[in-house]
């Protein structure tokens, strides 16, 4: 990388935080005022090119580890069938109806190619989707079948735009040699993510060093994605897999590794995505300049075909997938998606980064007019998905009504009442280590006291979120009024060591640490 592209990235970096930040104290989508921000700043700073081996193989592999570790195994296993219709046969649809569309629009453009524009435009991106529906309360399932399709369809649709461009490079194409291709390629994905993951668990087994474990997990993705593509298989899925699997065991960690890793994801996840979203937007001037031999009309309509016809095809094969799941689970009392969930999951079919990267590395082989116009549909594309389905989407989920009411009942319902299987299983283990220890004396007895204490009200304040925080009357209640006078005690707390700081009675490393007590105090409050 260049000292100008980097330093290009570093503005890049900081200017998108300061737009996220305007949009986190809003409220407001960020990824969306992001791609809005980068076309506004687009005609006015020097290009910023968008390198497609700096998004392959940087900033998707961990961005994809860190939604599969956030992701739950079990939740998808559920949805398996939804998830595999959208983020397979979802994507060889779209790559199909697509590339016939721009062959018939653009007759000079060989069908390879065509299809090559299909397979770029096919998998959707569900940050911004999933963002908005977290915010407004989707239904869990609905989530769940979202995380699950981006988290799959991006190998599908990589597999099938190297097949295409294979097909549009080399002049000819095997159907079955194409599918043995990719199922190659998935199988070899699995494998590699099963013997890695197999692997590091073994490591984090023998470390137990919350400092050492995340930093190997910041070099997992990484080494997963290079590890499968280096024999051609499936980088993508060889991620997901390893992220499945060590997201399914983290309870096996330590606290603080649990601890420090979701902190370090999270950020991670919003330096990245921030950095992905300006960069879509400020490849505004780079892809027009592009486009030449072509009337200002022409391109419009051939732009406004293809977004028309991925935005419908979406909605076409989610209404027939759910009407096959419908037929398939009479028998399985599985739950079918409704015509509302239908709709959000149709609507929620931004595209993202991975389609502008896979046009962006499109070879030079290929006619430069004809790599122009696949550049320039993909990015209107992005686009438009972005802006038409993203800015829309809120409003579709609130007129729809899709609530989670039910669902977040049972939910305190459920950690009610698995708190006080704790709370027996925590008070019988403190009891029998009573009775081995003999008859304490007046200090132990305090100690016991305390923990008895602290587990009831732990155990309570569980049963109180059924009531929505509040007691009889809407008076507020004892685990309540704890919380508050605690955090308003701890930042007195901190008052006092700071101004002890600052008299030099305290040294700084000693402020650390009472800090870090004191915030792991206030956390476990917070929760």
């Amino acid at each position: 990388m260049s000292p100008i592209l980097g330093l290009q990235l570093l503005l890049v970096a900081a200017s998108g935080i300061a737009v996220a930040a305007v949009a986190r104290r809003k409220g407001w989508p960020a990824p969306l005022l992001l791609v809005a921000a980068g076309l506004l700043a687009s005609p006015l700073v020097p290009a910023v090119p968008l390198d497609p081996e700096l998004v392959l193989f940087v900033f998707l592999p961990p961005l994809l580890y860190s939604a599969a570790l956030d992701s739950s195994y079990l939740r998808l296993r559920d949805v398996k069938r939804a998830v595999l219709l959208l983020s397979i046969g979802l994507v060889l649809f779209t790559t199909a109806v697509v590339g016939l569309l721009v062959h018939l629009l653009l007759p000079d453009l060989p069908l390879a190619l065509a299809f090559a524009l299909g397979a770029i435009i096919a998998p959707p991106d569900a940050v911004a989707a999933v963002a908005v529906g977290r915010r407004l309360g989707l239904p869990r399932r609905t989530l769940t079948i979202l995380i699950g399709e981006s988290l799959f369809n991006d190998a599908t649709a990589l597999t099938a735009y190297r097949v295409a461009i294979g097909a549009a490079v080399g002049g000819t194409v095997d159907l079955f040699q194409s599918v043995g291709t990719f199922l190659l390629a998935a199988a070899g994905g699995v494998a590699i993510g099963l013997a890695l993951a197999f692997v590091f668990a073994w490591v984090f087994e023998h470390t137990r060093d919350s400092l050492v474990e995340n930093t190997l997990m910041l070099l997992i993705p990484f080494a997963a994605f290079a590890a499968a593509e280096t024999v051609h298989a499936s980088g993508v899925i060889a991620v997901v897999i390893i992220g499945l699997y060590l997201g399914h065991r983290m309870h096996l960690r330590g606290f603080g590794t649990r601890l420090v890793s979701d902190a370090v994801w999270k950020v991670t996840d919003f330096f990245l995505e921030t950095i992905v979203f300006v960069l879509i937007g400020l490849q505004l001037v780079t892809v027009i300049q592009g486009i030449s031999g072509y009337s200002a009309w022409a391109v419009a309509g051939y732009a406004g075909a293809v977004l028309a016809a991925t935005i419908l095809t979406r909605f076409v094969w989610v209404f027939v997938a759910t009407w096959l799941i419908g037929l398939v689970a009479k028998n399985t009392r599985q739950p079918v998606p409704t015509t509302k969930q239908a709709v959000i999951l149709s609507w929620a079919g931004m595209r993202g980064v991975v389609s502008l990267a896979a046009a962006f590395a499109i070879p030079p082989e290929v006619p430069p007019r004809d790599r122009a116009m696949l550049l320039f549909l993909t990015f209107t594309t992005v686009i438009g998905t972005l802006l038409i389905q993203g800015t829309t989407f809120p409003a579709l989920i609130r007129r729809l009504g899709v609530t989670t009411e039910r669902e977040r009942y049972e939910d305190r319902l459920a950690e009610a009442a698995a708190q006080q299987a704790a709370l027996e299983a925590g008070l019988a283990e403190l009891e029998r280590l009573v009775a081995e220890e003999g008859e304490p004396d007046e200090i132990q007895k305090q100690v016991i006291d305390q923990l008895r204490e602290k587990s009831w009200r732990r155990s309570l304040t569980a049963w109180e979120r059924l009531g929505g925080g509040t007691g009889s009357g809407g008076a507020e209640t004892p685990s309540s009024l704890y919380r508050r006078l605690r955090r308003d005690m701890l930042q007195a707390e901190r008052q006092v060591f700071v101004r002890l700081r600052d008299e030099r009675r305290l040294d700084d490393e000693v402020l650390r640490e009472v800090m870090a007590q004191l915030d792991f105090e206030e956390a476990i409050l917070e929760r």
